[in-house]
């Protein structure tokens, strides 16, 4: 799903159109705000998206590092057996 460019709105469209504006902000639509012909800031949803395309995820996990899972559990075992304190009873 493509996104869309934020549709921009005047500092008075924002106030006299409050309502609208942030039914269509619910609606997941992002505006940005210009004032004197200007931007200002942007309006966004907070709503996080539930589906992440798969192009996207695999390129935020490209650079992290690979995972051995026997080094973790053993790791974790070791770490989980040790006083927090460093105690040695």
């Amino acid at each position: 799903m493509a996104e869309h460019a934020p549709r921009e709105i005047t500092q008075r469209e924002l106030r006299n159109e409050s309502g609208e504006i942030m039914r269509s902000v619910e609606r997941g639509e992002s505006f940005t705000i210009t004032r004197n012909g200007t931007p200002i800031g942007r309006l966004i949803p907070l709503r996080r998206r539930t589906f992440v395309p798969r192009a996207e995820a695999m390129a935020a996990f490209a650079t992290a590092p690979v995972l051995d899972p026997d080094k973790l559990r053993s790791d974790l075992d070791t770490a989980i057996d040790q006083d927090p304190f460093g105690r040695d009873w």
